[in-house]
């Protein structure tokens, strides 16, 4: 506007300045119902700013938080994943993003993005710590599944229940190992046990069409038709 003064290019100059203070305005109520943590709040503001500011990694990180804390990962992560590619080694995005995923249950995509961290800071702690507990992880429940399409199902239960040890603080991998035991189980002809596991399962997931199917099996096994 200084060096090349016109009414036109005046007007657009000032109608940015204004809307430039009016953003300034919104990300300062945005951080204030962080802080009161409004997320819903807060999410709504930044919405708001991320229309105009698309490339700025800071606000979406900061609406990830809002997202986690208001209960919807998913979301979290495509912001997260933005993050990523906006800000140069990024490691404390792809460290939350392996996180996100590892609470969700797909170890598989935490291995992957854990990875991706260490990647650009194999010295990185919080990363390393959680590739550990992931690999980990990620290695008895391959193991598992290879003992059952081998048929070796004392040996995949066996695995499973390594697990539940591994990680009992998750509980979707207790869920899940239960429902592979279940499985186990009833394709060993241990009824009885299949039966109760499986009971197990569907008291946590009663749609989990798995666990109805292999106590179904189990049911057969024992001659309850009706059950």
């Amino acid at each position: 506007l200084k060096s090349n003064p016109s009414n036109n290019e005046e007007k657009e100059a000032q109608t940015l300045l204004t809307r430039s203070d009016e953003l300034q305005r919104l990300h300062s109520q945005a951080l204030s119902a962080y802080q009161q943590e409004d997320y819903e709040a807060a999410i709504s503001l930044l919405d708001e700013i991320l229309a105009v500011c698309v490339w700025d990694a800071e606000l979406r990180e900061l609406r990830a938080e809002c997202y986690i804390k208001e209960g919807e990962p998913s979301k979290a992560i495509s912001d997260l994943k933005a993050a990523a590619k906006l800000k140069n080694d990024n490691t404390e995005a792809f460290y939350k993003i392996s996180r996100i995923y590892y609470q969700l249950g797909d170890h598989e995509l935490s291995l992957s993005e854990v990875r991706e961290c260490l990647k650009l800071d194999q010295d990185h702690k919080q990363c390393f710590s959680l590739y550990k507990q992931v690999k980990k992880l990620n290695k008895q429940i391959e193991s598992a599944e290879e003992f059952i399409r081998e048929g070796r199902y004392e040996d995949a239960i066996n695995k499973y229940d390594s697990v539940m040890k591994t990680e009992p603080e998750v509980p979707i991998y207790t869920t899940r190992a239960k429902e592979r035991i279940c499985h186990c189980l009833s394709k060993n002809q241990q009824a009885t046990e299949a039966i109760k596991v499986c009971t197990e399962v569907l008291q946590l997931e009663p749609t989990n069409v798995n666990a109805l199917k292999d106590r179904a099996e189990a049911y057969l096994l024992e001659d309850l038709y009706e059950e």
